[in-house]
């Protein structure tokens, strides 16, 4: 485990807000924590009707976040990124649900997302690295342009020709995109 995940890591367990590549996206991501989700959602200026996803490499990590435990493993990581939406449980941050009764899960095996888990023993929050209506930021100088010195620590972009995850309702199969 190299010293930027440590780092990273370290600044999440502190309610930080980080910038890193994820396996589809350069994202914004913090620990699904009330004061975390707050900061995230404003350095966006995103509307809090808005969810967020949860990403994780083992469903041990979202597990405290829905209703149906055995629905949700029905989820397997793969390479091709997906998204579930799932009835959340009442104990998940309303931040993180912007106004719906579910949560959206996305299972990785992108290294990085899945040493900061096991670090930070704990799904990450990510969103797109941007401010909202805007691109997503593919440099440090456009993340340094959209957020000024506000993160608290940045993983480089990294360049990929990833697509957005696929996002299917896990309770009725339907493919949303």
């Amino acid at each position: 485990m190299n010293l930027n995940t440590r780092i990273a890591a370290n600044i999440l367990d502190g309610g930080g807000v980080v910038s890193l590549p994820t396996d589809t996206i350069q994202g914004l991501s913090c620990l699904p924590l009330d004061h975390s989700l707050i900061r995230l959602i404003e350095l966006k200026q995103r509307s809090t009707n808005k969810g967020l996803i949860l990403i994780a490499s083992d469903i041990k990590y979202v597990e405290a976040y829905v209703e149906d435990i055995k629905l949700l493993k029905q989820i397997k990581a793969t390479n091709m990124p997906t998204t579930y939406i799932i009835k959340a449980n009442k104990n998940t941050p309303s931040l993180l649900l912007g106004g719906y009764d579910t949560v959206a899960i996305r299972l990785t095996n992108n290294q990085l997302i899945k040493d900061l888990c096991k670090i930070t023993n704990s799904a990450l929050v990510s969103t797109s690295a941007n401010i909202s209506g805007q691109k997503i930021a593919q440099s440090v100088l456009k993340l340094r342009v959209y957020f000024k010195d506000q993160l608290d620590y940045i993983i480089a972009p990294v360049k990929t020709d990833a697509n957005p995850s696929a996002i299917i309702n896990l309770h009725t199969g339907e493919r949303l995109r």
